[in-house]
């Protein structure tokens, strides 16, 4: 599939979607309290720090003139208390709305870490893991600052705007009409630039989504690029990549950096013809009627007025970017969980363990079965082995029955219980599944060990590992089985890996089993002990094998031939090597090749 490439760009929304940034507002609501007392604070900022230019006045019109030394020692007291009142209150909201920000930040990413627990395998095979990291990670730090300082300085921003505009028609309404003359002007070069700046940051997001991507997949094959040596040709791609990245950075951080001179132009522009129409009209040709301090009060509102015109476009280019992640980052909230629980489903009760399926067809892309019309019924204890070509269905089989994935047609019965209306807890539960890729858990080994039962006791946990003759290797570490292991199980060899997830399996005491290509990383010494442990847990649980050593599943009580959409072979092993079939050919090329 298209999507499941690192080089391809993902699709998004052209158009700046304000529903998105309502969305992230519904996460705001539950702090609301909070953001009400940093509105609150802020207010009382803007409108302590909009006096300033007021008392200014007054000291250049009447202190100064009258040589009132006591007026204006007061009146720069005032100027302090505005000043130092403004940056405690700005403090303290900064403060506040930080806590609120990362409040905020944390409850989407656990709703997003719990969401991506919960989408079905389907999700997953279809879209490289970076792409998926990038999301909770690098997408959700970058809508930090827009829930940090964005929203409450977009409010605070908007409110302190009116304010001016309130205060310059109060101290002279002709200047003030000149200082809004700029408006138009500046609206003009925004809408430019915002547009541009927008679809940059869009190409922004793809094309860090694809490196991610791309990194997270080399270095999870790190091993299989030097075995093959292609270093060079991987740092090449790399480096393509870096490079279309670097490009639209670029490109987007042009249009950024536009923003801040475009207004210091407009507002140095516009306070020059202030001073220009003040001194020279109103002062010289109106015969003085403005006075000095009101020039030098509507230059500090008209610089006073620009300011969070600047403030509104930066945070405009906050919104562009955080927009972009969340759109992705609602994106994957939204991703339907198509494997669930029914609305009315119960729990599956203690199982003996008898399978049926019946009629089940099934395919991982529309329109194409791996499985069709597919029935058998394994009863409880029995042992089944699942043989065939490359492809054939084998893992398609024993994920079905976990309901990893939903069937096209068909129903799966467990003890006569259709697992589609059984909670999947309770189904999962009650299942133990040996994978041929072994996945071991940053941590100490008996965590790993009890990851499926946390509740077991150590000697339980001990005890599972002498039966897969683990326990001694574990023992040889120098904490034991508090030895600390690294992400992937770094340090084990594969064989260990698999023992380890053995002895995890055997712990959780499953009712059914699923060993898929389980041994296949372990030596003959080793596979010829673990024999014993498997045998230990098959007893009494239905088991289903899949193996191609053919020799390690002879004892099966059946052995399914899975090939053309279904099973084409069924019986013991001396049955199907009398029929002299599928399954005898196979076996008979498999021992000349041994």
């Amino acid at each position: 599939m298209a999507r499941n490439k690192f080089d391809i760009d993902e699709n998004l929304e052209s158009p700046f979607n304000w529903r998105h940034l309502l969305r992230a507002l519904t996460y705001a609501g539950r702090y609301k309290k909070k953001i009400a007392a940093s509105l609150a604070l802020s207010v009382f900022a803007a409108g302590i720090s909009l006096t300033a230019p007021l008392i200014t006045q007054r000291a250049i019109d009447d202190a100064i003139p009258a040589g009132d030394w006591v007026q204006l020692l007061i009146l720069s007291g005032l100027l302090l208390f505005t000043i130092v009142s403004s940056v405690f209150l700005s403090r303290k909201r900064s403060v506040l709305m930080t806590i609120v920000g990362q409040g905020i930040i944390f409850d989407i990413r656990t709703d997003l870490f719990d969401k991506l627990q919960r989408l079905p395998f389907e999700y997953y095979d279809s879209r490289p893991h970076g792409k998926i990291l990038v999301r909770i990670i690098n997408y959700v730090n970058s809508v930090s600052d827009l829930m940090t300082n964005g929203i409450i300085n977009l409010i605070l921003e908007s409110l302190n705007l009116v304010f001016i505009i309130i205060f310059m028609f109060f101290v002279s309404w002709q200047l003030a009409l000149i200082i809004l003359c700029g408006l138009p002007v500046f609206l003009a070069v925004m809408l430019f630039i915002k547009n541009n700046q927008r679809k940059a940051w869009q190409a922004v997001s793809n094309k860090s989504s694809n490196l991610n991507a791309y990194l997270h997949e080399s270095i999870v094959g790190v091993k299989i690029t030097q075995i093959f040596t292609r270093e060079d040709e991987n740092a090449a791609i790399f480096d393509k990549l870096s490079r279309s990245y670097r490009k639209e950075w670029m490109r987007a951080v042009t249009y950024s950096n536009l923003v801040w001179p475009s207004i210091d132009n407009i507002s140095v522009i516009v306070r020059a013809v202030v001073y220009g129409t003040g001194l020279l009209v109103f002062a010289t040709v109106s015969g003085g009627t403005m006075s000095l301090g009101t020039i030098v009060a509507m230059t500090g509102y008209a610089d006073r007025f620009w300011q969070p015109l600047l403030n509104l476009s930066n945070l405009m280019n906050t919104f562009i970017t955080a927009v972009a992640y969340l759109e992705r980052i609602f994106e994957a909230l939204d991703e339907p969980i198509t494997v669930r629980d029914a609305p009315e489903a119960k729990q599956l009760p203690s199982i003996k363990g008898e399978v049926a399926f019946e009629n089940v067809s099934f395919g991982y892309d529309t329109g194409t079965l791996i499985l069709e019309d597919l029935s058998f019924v394994i009863k409880p204890g029995e042992s089944v082995a699942l043989v065939g070509p490359t492809g054939a269905g084998k893992t398609t089989i024993v994920n079905l029955i976990s309901r990893f994935y939903n069937l096209v047609s068909g129903k799966i019965l467990i003890d006569g219980t259709d697992i589609s209306g059984v909670t999947l807890k309770s189904l999962r539960g009650q299942m133990g599944i040996m994978l041929q890729d072994s996945v071991i858990f940053s941590g100490t080994l008996m965590f790993n060990i009890k990851y499926g039962r946390l509740d077991a006791t150590d000697e339980e946990a001990m005890d599972a590992c002498k039966i897969v003759g683990i326990h001694d290797f574990i023992m040889s570490q120098r904490k034991g089985y508090q030895t600390e292991v690294h992400e992937r199980g770094g340090g084990l060899s594969q064989g260990q890996k698999q023992l380890i997830a053995f002895a995890r399996t055997i712990l959780a005491d499953p009712k059914i089993l699923v060993l898929d290509e389980a041994t296949s990383s372990i030596d003959a010494m080793t596979e010829r002990y673990l024999q014993q442990g498997i045998g230990h847990l098959q007893k009494g649980r239905t088991s289903f094998i899949i193996a191609h050593r053919l020799s390690t599943i002879r004892h099966c009580d059946k052995i399914m031939y899975v090939n053309n959409k279904g099973i084409t072979e069924c019986g013991t092993h001396d049955d199907l090597i009398a029929k002299k079939g599928d399954y005898y050919n196979l076996y008979t090329a498999q021992a000349i090749v041994n």
